[in-house]
């Protein structure tokens, strides 16, 4: 009787633990945002990825909305220390920082890991461009957004024997590239001007086109 017991929960375990990866493994592919256009936008996500979830949620903010190659240039800046990142909302104990002024901020950082990070996921991006036929050189960043994925525990060894946590804080990354819509200009409409005709002038017309 106790070997059935214990078979019958273990296959209930199973059939949960199956479950509750099926729900993970089709949440974790849907995009939080549709492109407008679908046919001129290209998707690049990252899953539990190893890096701190508050800097990378302030690399992503900066480089919203901005084209590729300036995105990329600038990712490379902060790498090396040529531009920071304006730290808006995770800014507790941060630091001020003379290159936060361009974004008119005074907190700012060099999140390095973070920006490699996205720099790879732009790449990702790039190839998957390519792979749509769209123009590369006209994408933009439509959409990007960072969230919080599960922590990973670790523990650290304190004195008199005590052990308190070491935890990570890992991280979603998604992003949509757009390409961007050439503006045409209007061409000029050629506006007829009504020359004005003396009384004298219409008279002597009227009279040629009588004879």
């Amino acid at each position: 009787m106790g070997p059935k017991i214990h078979l019958i929960s273990s296959i209930s375990m199973a059939s949960r633990l199956l479950k509750c990866l099926t729900y993970i493994s089709l949440k974790m592919v849907r995009y939080s945002l549709d492109p407008e256009n679908p046919t001129k936008s290209c998707k690049s996500r990252g899953s539990n990825l190893r890096v701190h979830f508050k800097n990378t949620r302030e690399t992503a903010q900066a480089i919203k909305g901005m084209h590729i190659r300036k995105a990329t240039k600038y990712l490379k800046d902060v790498t090396v220390k040529h531009q920071c990142v304006p730290f808006r909302r995770y800014n507790g104990g941060v630091g001020r920082c003379a290159q936060a002024k361009q974004f008119d901020w005074t907190q700012g950082r060099w999140p390095k890991k973070s920006a490699e990070f996205l720099l790879h996921m732009l790449k990702n991006a790039e190839s998957n461009a390519e792979l749509k036929g769209l123009d590369v050189d006209s994408l933009v960043i439509e959409h990007i957004q960072v969230n919080k994925a599960p922590k990973m525990r670790r523990r650290t060894y304190r004195a008199h024997g005590r052990i308190n946590p070491y935890m990570s804080s890992p991280c979603h990354i998604e992003m949509i590239l757009t390409e961007k819509e050439q503006i045409v200009p209007k061409p000029e409409e050629e506006v007829a001007t009504k020359k004005k005709v003396s009384q004298k002038k219409l008279k002597k017309q009227k009279l040629m086109a009588r004879e």
